[in-house]
């Protein structure tokens, strides 16, 4: 599943943007130096999303919605169309 993917899918399964899900990650104080665990388990307590999803998360919380080329354009399972994950919810595209 690609990046993307999880990023669409924990929208559906939330209700919630991946943006608006960053913003209340920020909110809560968490940023690039919290550690993935702490937010893994806020987002499992809060809306019930598991590890695949949760880590899609930590990384935008963490390091903004920049991914690495290494996926972008590949046959592999974890490939993405672009090196910028879209934040603003499945009905913006």
């Amino acid at each position: 599943m690609s990046f993307q993917a999880y990023l669409d899918n924990a929208e559906k399964k939330t209700g919630r943007t991946p943006q608006e899900l960053v913003d209340l990650a920020r909110a809560r104080g968490f940023g690039a130096d919290t550690k993935a665990g702490d937010i893994l388990a806020w987002l499992k307590d809060d809306f019930d999303l598991g590890r695949g999803h949760g880590m899609a998360l930590v990384h935008v919380i963490k390091n903004g919605p920049g991914i690495s080329d290494e996926h972008v354009g590949s046959s592999g399972a974890h490939r993405d169309a672009s090196s910028v994950l879209r934040l603003d919810g499945i009905a913006a595209r």
